[in-house]
């Protein structure tokens, strides 16, 4: 089941977030989430005002062993994924750090979005900016799972992405939903996002890290994929097989 959470931090108290999504202390687990792959916990964080801060936890220990992704390093992905998107300014995902520690050891702590029952495929002819922007991401991030309840609509009616951890393989992995946008060109106002997150990849504070988070080699293949984006012929891309789509859709 897609995490969620209570209210997504403004992008200005997104460091302040991180930071409590780190350090407080104290972590009680409400219960799993049903449908992941993996052991995923809904948790309140306390203290923190009046009823804690909710967050959803992905332990590493919690991973399913995986023949293509080397085992516990989802979590990091699901931290890459966040730090890339703050770069970009897009798409938004909820503040997610890796936390030291927790009842069941390292992990994942994300934010949790209480999302209402929409998702991609019930909104799929609307908003298509935001759309454009989460199929870039996914190319970028080399998304192998991208599911339309992956898409979460909250009480301000944003949109929110969340479960990124089967991302940023070295091989081609694309796999999604949204391929409403096959053929067509990069969008001239996102040019100047790419720019900035390969300089910060290659020379800036992105560097250092994803550098903690991912493999030399994957964070080579990243750089590789934003330096296509900008090519002049760059299209978005098609599917390639009914692999391409994953399943369940939702």
């Amino acid at each position: 089941m897609p995490a969620r959470s209570s209210k997504p931090a403004p992008a200005r108290d997104a460091h302040r977030t991180e930071r409590l999504l780190a350090t407080l202390p104290e972590v009680e687990l409400l219960g799993v989430l049903r449908g992941a792959s993996n052991y995923t916990f809904l948790a309140r964080l306390r203290p923190h005002e009046k009823d804690g801060l909710l967050a959803v936890y992905k332990p590493e220990r919690g991973e399913s062993p995986l023949w293509d992704f080397p085992s516990g390093t989802l979590f990091k992905r699901e931290v890459a994924a966040y730090e890339l998107s703050k770069v970009l300014g897009w798409p938004r995902i909820p503040p997610t750090v890796v936390r030291k520690t927790g009842p069941h050891g390292i992990g994942a702590m994300q934010l949790f979005v209480d999302g209402d029952d929409r998702h991609f495929l019930s909104e799929q002819a609307a908003r298509r900016d935001d759309w454009m922007r989460v199929a870039l991401f996914d190319v970028l991030a080399n998304n192998a799972d991208r599911k339309s309840g992956h898409c979460l609509f909250d009480a301000q009616d944003r949109v929110w992405v969340i479960d990124h951890g089967l991302t940023f393989h070295v091989d081609n992995k694309l796999r999604t939903v949204i391929w409403d946008f096959s053929g067509e060109p990069l969008p001239g106002d996102l040019c100047g996002d790419l720019e900035r997150a390969l300089a910060q990849l290659e020379h800036g504070k992105l560097a250092g890290t994803l550098g903690n988070l991912l493999s030399p080699s994957e964070t080579r293949m990243l750089k590789r994929r934003l330096r296509a984006t900008l090519e002049p012929d760059w299209r978005y891309p098609s599917p390639t097989s009914g692999w391409s789509l994953p399943w369940p859709p939702v």
